[in-house]
């Protein structure tokens, strides 16, 4: 009994359990969404979302659609690496996307117009995204400019110079970029033999296992070092830091900086294994940098967290693309992550309930303390007589 009141109290199962209570809820509303439009397939639509790419007819053809789901989580997951990253050092990298959308700009130009190989691709990526990361940066450190705003104000510059800086290597057919298959073979991230396990799926590739490698050395970095403690200290108290000796300034740059960095590594991770192309008429920002927040606060804010929370994330929305659409919109799936990130706020309402509920149970069970008094006071009485 005591190590299952352990358990229960334990921070880590706690963030576990609210996360599964963000899911549940998210697919219940999504469910009397499904209802309220078609009673009928209900049930079926709300399955065919949960199992995605179990839903196939074949084996190979299930092991494919894992295999898409597995290349665009990889991504998903260095957009929410991103906001993880930032967000535990008190900022809130909205501007994910324009980073993002920095480093499918260079990322795809260099491999296109400059003809370079993946490393540098996704090395130019990266530093692009650093560069857009570090203006939110500069501008909050200096000049005191919510990064929020800024952040907003950068995805839209970003996606219309991207747009405008691609057009030159577009095909000449279509509005979008040139298939590197075709045009650079050499700036394909490697298979490393991965396809072969995946029905040869070619988009699967040393992008989902770097993905969770970075995951895993952004956990290290925060948890374990003393750089990730100074930043994680400036993110308290910019003021405290200031006075203890560290460089406030230069770290909310930084680590805005390194925000963009993995943004912009994670187009490189979709752009560069050749699943899809950019349109240069796109007029959107990238969903990407935005469900990277629903991947964020479903991992509990914790870079080990989000690797699951991001394949969550992208299979339910792939399995929304395989829902009867005649009847469903695909956005339903949308819908979904968006009602689990609106839970995610209430998260730390739900850790508050269940810490409280506990010291109720605590309070309200038979105090053993009590029991040795009581019969130390009865054979006491029983000596006297």
């Amino acid at each position: 009994m005591k190590e299952k009141k352990n358990l229960i109290k334990n921070p880590s199962f706690q963030a576990i359990l609210t996360s599964l209570i963000c899911i549940v809820l998210g697919l219940f509303i999504g469910f009397i969404v499904l209802l309220l439009i078609n009673p009928a397939g209900a049930g079926e639509a709300i399955k065919t979302i949960l199992i995605n790419f179990m839903s196939r007819s074949s084996s190979i053809a299930r092991m494919k659609a894992l295999g898409n789901t597995l290349a665009k989580s990889a991504p998903l997951l260095m957009c929410a690496l991103s906001i993880c990253f930032c967000y535990k050092v008190g900022l809130f990298n909205i501007g994910a996307p324009g980073q993002y959308e920095a480093g499918a700009c260079i990322g795809l130009y260099a491999a296109l117009a400059w003809h370079c190989n993946w490393v540098v691709c996704l090395i130019l990526a990266a530093i692009a995204g650093a560069i857009v990361g570090a203006v939110s940066g500069a501008l909050k450190a200096y000049r005191n400019v919510n990064e929020v705003i800024s952040g907003i104000m950068l995805n839209w510059i970003i996606l219309y110079t991207t747009n405008m800086i691609l057009a030159k290597v577009k095909d000449p057919t279509s509005p979008y970029t040139i298939k590197l298959s075709t045009g650079n073979k050499s700036a394909l991230i490697p298979t490393a033999g991965l396809n072969t396990l995946f029905s040869n799926n070619k988009s699967v590739t040393l992008a989902i296992p770097f993905a969770i490698l970075f995951a895993i050395l952004i956990w290290v970095i925060l948890s374990k070092t003393k750089f990730g403690y100074e930043l994680r200290a400036t993110g308290f108290n910019k003021e405290a830091a200031k006075y203890a000796g560290m460089k406030e300034k230069q770290n909310i740059i930084i680590t805005l900086a390194i925000g963009g960095a993995l943004a912009g590594i994670g187009a490189a991770f979709l752009f560069l294994t050749g699943y899809q192309e950019w349109s240069t008429t796109q007029s959107s920002v990238p969903a990407m940098g935005f469900n990277g927040i629903a991947a964020t606060f479903l991992g509990g804010l914790h870079p080990i967290g989000t690797i699951f929370a991001s394949f969550f994330i992208q299979s339910i929305t792939d399995g929304g693309a395989l829902i009867n659409k005649s009847i469903y919109p695909s956005q339903i799936s949308d819908l979904i992550s968006a009602i689990i990130i609106y839970l995610c706020g209430f998260v730390l309402f739900f850790k508050f309930a269940i810490n409280n509920w506990i010291g109720k149970r605590d309070k309200g069970g038979p105090n053993v303390n009590d029991v040795p008094v009581k019969d130390d006071a009865a054979k006491a009485e029983g000596g006297d007589k």
